[in-house]
């Protein structure tokens, strides 16, 4: 399993998931973390700025994490068979530890608008 947690300052969960171009990946294997590393995208690869009918670097996740994301991003991640997850956790390590012990507290998005459709 491999689970991204949006990270643009690499130390916290990043509130607006759209915008993010740093990810952790957590790798995941018998529930536990087995390796992580650090995926940063271009500009123009980031969830606001891709088109979601073009493969993206993101496409092979099973989960992303993230303080926010609008209801549009949350539709393509769902189509392309991915988990999103909103927290008010801020550690990236947490998040993953608590959603794989099935504690994450997982909230709505908040509807924004952002004048296009993701």
């Amino acid at each position: 399993m491999k689970i991204a947690v949006t990270s643009q300052n690499r130390k916290k969960i990043t509130e607006h998931a759209g915008r993010c171009r740093k990810f952790w990946i957590f790798m995941i294997e018998e529930n536990r973390i087995i390796d992580t590393k650090l995926l940063e995208l271009a500009k123009e690869q980031s969830f606001h700025q891709s088109s979601p009918h073009e493969p993206h670097p993101l496409d092979d996740i099973d989960v992303l994490i993230a303080g926010d994301m609008g209801q549009g991003l949350v539709n393509r991640l769902k189509r392309n068979g991915i988990t999103a997850l909103i927290t008010k956790e801020s550690d990236p390590e947490q998040a993953v530890l608590l959603y794989l012990k099935g504690s994450l507290d997982n909230q709505d998005p908040n509807p924004h608008q952002h004048g296009h459709n993701q």
